[in-house]
């Protein structure tokens, strides 16, 4: 059995000024983010990893693959190591995805959503798990400062290129898509330029299969989100304003629940809940001050928690972890 994770980490920036750093982030400013904060903040992300202890882990919000290097770094001194990594970097947005496996990454693309920088690149790659092909999509789609068009515009993209892959591979979608896993139910007017048509749900073809695994007939051209395999109370990831939300999500091809080599254990989907990552009936996401300037506390995780499943494996070739060689593509 294998632990694959999503985790958005809430702007993991180096120190290293590029100028496109969000004004709190620009190294040695005001702010003080500086050499002791962004220490403490690796640590507690690290701590978030090795306590899940995932085989497989995709990440939003790192800024630069020296942010990306040095995590990798600290997950190895806290006695976590992964041989295989990439990075989104082909597109110099504030904040990219990523991902860590302790399988051996095949090869890594990046999805691209349009030219401008409001659209985060979404990243491919495949993986061999025991000789099992695994297809993983790291996403980071539009936050909802924008409306729900954006989104449909990375959703597209990312449905098209699954369709190309294979409904009959074993594919995973996972990250913070910023939709519900019930959007098109909860979307509100400030977003709703779609006539409640959304990604997560019209483009991706999530709604026609709303029941738990263990009662799901694969539909050829559909995907399933795993949230629907939760208990109701338990889905979410995200918390505003006391309002919970499931706005990370790990979606999979419908060959995932008849793979007989590969495939999702059921009821196994959760959001990770630990005490330190709440703060009362809040997450304990990064601190910051109150008032300008605004100045990082140096404590605190994430505003996100993070997302887990487990998928049972079986040999199927020669794949193991033990592959020689590392894949990272700048």
């Amino acid at each position: 059995m294998i632990t694959i994770a999503t985790y958005n980490v809430e702007n993991l920036f180096d120190l290293k000024k590029s100028g496109f750093e969000y004004e709190e982030y620009v190294p040695n400013s005001v702010s003080e983010w500086n050499q002791k904060n962004y220490q403490t903040k690796l640590k507690n992300i690290s701590r978030v990893i090795k306590d899940i202890n995932p085989d497989i882990i995709s990440l939003q919000e790192i800024e630069s693959y020296t942010a990306f290097i040095d995590l990798k770094d600290q997950l190895k001194r806290d006695g976590v190591y992964y041989r295989y990594f990439a990075l989104a970097d082909a597109k110099d947005t504030t904040v990219k995805v990523a991902i860590f496996s302790k399988y051996k990454i095949i090869y890594k693309k990046e999805i691209p959503i349009n030219a401008t920088y409001r659209y985060r690149n979404i990243l491919e790659t495949k993986i061999d798990v025991n000789g099992n092909d695994l297809y993983i999509f790291t996403n980071h789609w539009k936050s909802k400062a924008g409306k729900e068009s954006e989104r449909i515009l990375s959703a597209k993209k990312l449905f098209q290129r699954v369709k190309e892959v294979g409904f009959d591979k074993n594919i995973i979608l996972m990250g913070d898509f910023n939709s519900d896993y019930e959007e098109n139910k909860k979307i509100d007017k400030n977003h709703n330029d779609t006539n409640f048509k959304t990604g997560i749900n019209d483009i991706l073809q999530t709604k026609a299969l709303t029941t738990p695994a263990d009662s799901i007939t694969p539909l050829k051209g559909y995907l399933y989100n795993l949230w629907y395999d939760a208990e109701i109370e338990k889905r979410y990831s995200y918390i505003y304003k006391k309002r919970k939300e499931a706005l990370d999500s790990i979606i999979i091809t419908p060959a995932l629940l008849s793979n007989k080599n590969f495939y999702y254990n059921g009821k196994t989907i959760t959001h990770f809940e630990q005490e330190y990552l709440m703060n009362g009936l809040q997450t304990y996401r990064w601190q910051m001050s109150k008032r300008k300037p605004y100045k990082h506390l140096g404590k605190g995780y994430s505003d996100h928690l993070p997302v887990i499943a487990k998928f049972n494996v079986m040999p199927n070739g020669e794949g193991d972890k033990d592959m020689q060689g590392l894949y990272y593509n700048r």
